[in-house]
């Protein structure tokens, strides 16, 4: 994780991811970039209606720079490299924009907490992002005085396609000298499945991950995924939860249809995606 990008609009939420983003750059000597997005759809520039013309976009800009300016202005940044972007346009292109070009390791992003993605920094441009992103993004809820990852808890159901997103999950929780945790949550009904099945399909997963001596598995029971890998990983006690997401396809078959974003709205735990 050498270069982590952190996307703000000047909110709390925002603030909260920068000093989350801050302590994982300084226990990694990372590079830190911090971007803003002056956000206009492109199809307004230059229209009569708007009369968005060049020297009103520099202003904008400009305005945003003095703001960034005083909003990094935190003594937590001290001694980290930070990069500060302003760009104008959609928060989604320009996202992927300086994920590609920076080469970002890591993406953190600031939520407000359960009240639909929307609320999440940058409205439903996140949803996307979340999903859609070639690099691990950590979701930030609440405000963290300190960085505390002492356990995290990788929920899956275990099949061959979330190899390498565990292989990161694991990479990440090592970076931290972290215990990892795996958690399958077992439903009621015609999705429940017996210990023996569940264990088998664990076990033939470390295998392929060539860590068939782990030992760190739950099987939790609730009554929806999202609930199981919400309550399963509290109580695990743990201080963040991983997952895979499967790009434009949606969430990973474990996360079916819109469970994946439950869990990243809904849990007050930080969240962190890996791409399938």
């Amino acid at each position: 994780m050498k270069k982590i990008l952190v996307p703000v609009d000047f909110s709390k939420p925002a603030e909260n991811a920068l000093r989350v983003a801050a302590e994982i750059a300084r226990k990694n000597n990372s590079e830190l970039f911090v971007l803003h997005v002056v956000e206009m759809a492109e199809t307004l520039f230059g229209t009569e209606q708007f009369n968005v013309n060049d020297e009103q976009i520099i202003f904008f800009l400009k305005l945003a720079k003095k703001r960034f300016s005083k909003f990094l202005d935190k003594s937590y940044l001290e001694g980290i490299q930070v990069t500060d972007l302003v760009e104008v346009g959609s928060p989604t292109m320009n996202i992927n924009e300086v994920l590609s070009d920076q080469k970002i390791d890591l993406l953190v992003m600031g939520s407000n907490g359960a009240s639909g993605l929307d609320e999440i920094l940058i409205g439903s441009n996140t949803e996307k992002v979340v999903r859609h992103s070639p690099v691990p993004v950590l979701v930030v809820k609440q405000e963290l005085k300190k960085l505390d990852i002492n356990t995290i808890v990788f929920a899956s159901n275990f099949a061959k396609e979330n190899l390498n997103a565990f292989k990161k999950a694991k990479a990440f929780a090592d970076s931290f000298n972290a215990s990892l945790h795996l958690l399958y949550v077992n439903l009621p009904g015609n999705q429940f499945y017996s210990s023996e099945e569940i264990t088998l399909q664990v076990s033939k997963f470390l295998e392929a991950a060539d860590l068939a001596d782990f030992k760190n598995i739950s099987i939790y029971n609730d009554y929806t995924i999202e609930l199981g890998v919400i309550n399963g990983s509290r109580a695990l006690g743990a201080d963040i939860i991983a997952m895979p997401t499967h790009g434009r396809k949606g969430l990973s078959h474990f996360f079916n249809g819109s469970i994946g974003e439950d869990v990243v709205n809904h849990s007050t735990l930080p969240v962190i995606t890996f791409k399938i």
